[in-house]
């Protein structure tokens, strides 16, 4: 996380911007989405890259650590499975190693993030706990210094993003209904246990640097077999996580182009900035969830869509339950979406 720089502590300055930023763009999301504020008052933290990495290693921990243990039960299962009665020494490597490898690549995935992201919310999943929104102050000094943006108005740029995923994360079902699409996937994960066994051979699990080395390559641990059902469970996920993105994408471009003087030159440093990301780590190197940036699009392209053939009332129900939100098929066809919710 240090390798980018300068991880200093921010100012007093800092923080009063923020909160007068998060402020702002509570109040105008709650008029533009007509959803429900959530309950309780967000604590804005204005923090270090290292405090980023500690705080996500905590709220994500009730992501990561089911992940571990399923990971441990398919290994189990798929040696069960592959590998023949003598491998049992085998089996027993993997279930040493393989924990030791999913802690070194969060680390190293989250150390890697923290030297880029901007706020809590760009790993956009629920989390457990008080409210709080964190802004890596280091990362939005460097990149409002490299694309010569006013401060302020980037900032509230960046807390209507923020604020808009706390809004959408805050409605009563939808932590629960993430995670148990997520169980659901991982339940019945079955693992390429011969592949993971061969790019496993040559990696000493008592040499960190080993370790080290072969979390920073773009292999994950979870080389799995899918059929058609965990297809059918991985697309829920997706779908999910494209909407909920897209969604707060939707919001943060249409607030920042009414309220923001600055808007068009932060959307053209936006793009740029974006232009290099494939995926996200953390669901492909830690959960086995395949996500491009171009599903996150897609997400964005419903959203607006539906704006444009209705309203911004009726996109606003897609938040009313799990059952209203979108499918993979109803993301790429708005039409069927409203179909089966209007």
């Amino acid at each position: 996380a240090v390798e980018a720089g300068s991880d200093h502590e921010a100012s007093q300055g800092d923080r009063r911007m923020l909160e007068d930023a998060v402020r702002v763009a509570e109040l105008q999301t709650a008029r533009f989405t007509g959803l429900a504020a959530p309950a309780d008052v967000a604590q804005v933290r204005a923090v270090r890259r290292a405090e980023w990495v500690g705080a996500n290693v905590e709220s994500l921990r009730s992501l990561l650590e089911p992940a571990a243990e399923r990971l441990t039960d398919a290994i189990d299962q798929g040696a069960r499975d592959q590998l023949p009665p003598e491998a049992a020494q085998m089996t027993a490597f993997l279930r040493q190693l393989s924990p030791l490898l999913l802690g070194t690549q969060v680390g190293q995935v989250l150390g890697m993030l923290a030297q880029h992201v901007l706020g809590q919310y760009d790993v956009a999943v629920p989390r457990p706990g008080p409210g709080q929104l964190l802004f890596v102050v280091p990362n939005l000094v460097a990149f409002e210094r490299d694309w010569s943006l006013d401060a302020r108005e980037f900032r509230t740029y960046v807390a209507l993003h923020e604020v808009a995923h706390r809004f959408e994360f805050a409605q009563p079902w939808a932590r629960e209904r993430f995670q148990e699409l997520l169980d659901d996937y991982l339940s019945t994960l079955k693992l390429d246990v011969e592949g993971m066994r061969s790019r496993l051979s040559s990696v000493d699990p008592a040499d960190s640097e080993a370790l080290r080395r072969f979390a920073e390559t773009d292999e994950g641990l979870f080389w799995a077999d899918l059929d058609d059902e965990q297809r059918l469970k991985l697309g829920r996920i997706q779908a999910f996580m494209a909407a909920a993105e897209g969604y707060g994408d939707h919001v943060m471009r249409t607030l920042g182009a009414e309220l923001l003087g600055t808007y068009p030159r932060i959307e053209e440093a936006m793009k740029r900035y974006r232009e290099g990301e494939r995926g996200d780590p953390v669901f492909e190197r830690l959960l086995g969830v395949d996500m491009k940036r171009e599903q996150y699009e897609k997400g964005r392209i419903f959203c607006e869509t539906v704006v444009e053939q209705t309203d911004e009332a009726t996109l606003s129900r897609m938040w009313d339950s799990a059952e209203a939100m979108p499918s993979l098929p109803e993301l790429d066809e708005p039409r069927l979406w409203l179909a089966r919710t209007v």
